[in-house]
């Protein structure tokens, strides 16, 4: 794919996840995958996301900087949400924080095949601190 066809299909993934359609993932997700050099099924990543969204119902993903080249994205992520109880290890507790995520994707057969995921938890505890 060339860059404006990786961006439309990043946009589509994104709007895919935004529209709670997980069903739809093995449209854009091969079926094994490695996340954080972690090796996982289509299936097992459809878990994490159905967590998720149970964690923070207003889970909303908003494109801040896209970058492609060849067979990569590169992406800042920006959340604005309210997650429910503990999120990644920190007692939220249902106050709204704001974060960025950092995340780099591999496609391979027009698919990601790997993902690799930085969420910015100082943001988060800087927030709940205060």
């Amino acid at each position: 794919m060339d860059s404006s066809a990786i961006r439309d299909f990043y946009q589509r993934y994104i709007d895919c996840l935004n529209n709670r359609s997980l069903g739809e993932l093995d449209q854009f997700v091969s079926q094994t995958l490695v996340y954080n050099q972690n090796q996982i099924t289509l299936k097992d990543y459809q878990e994490m996301l159905t967590q998720n969204f149970r964690d923070i119902p207003d889970l909303y993903f908003h494109i801040d900087l896209l970058l492609t080249q060849e067979n990569e994205i590169a992406c800042r992520l920006n959340f604005n949400c309210t997650p429910v109880n503990v999120f990644i290890g920190i007692p939220v507790h249902g106050q709204k924080v704001s974060f960025s995520e950092h995340v780099f994707y591999r496609l391979a057969g027009n698919k990601i095949s790997e993902v690799w995921s930085l969420i910015d938890k100082d943001a988060i505890r800087d927030q709940i601190k205060g």
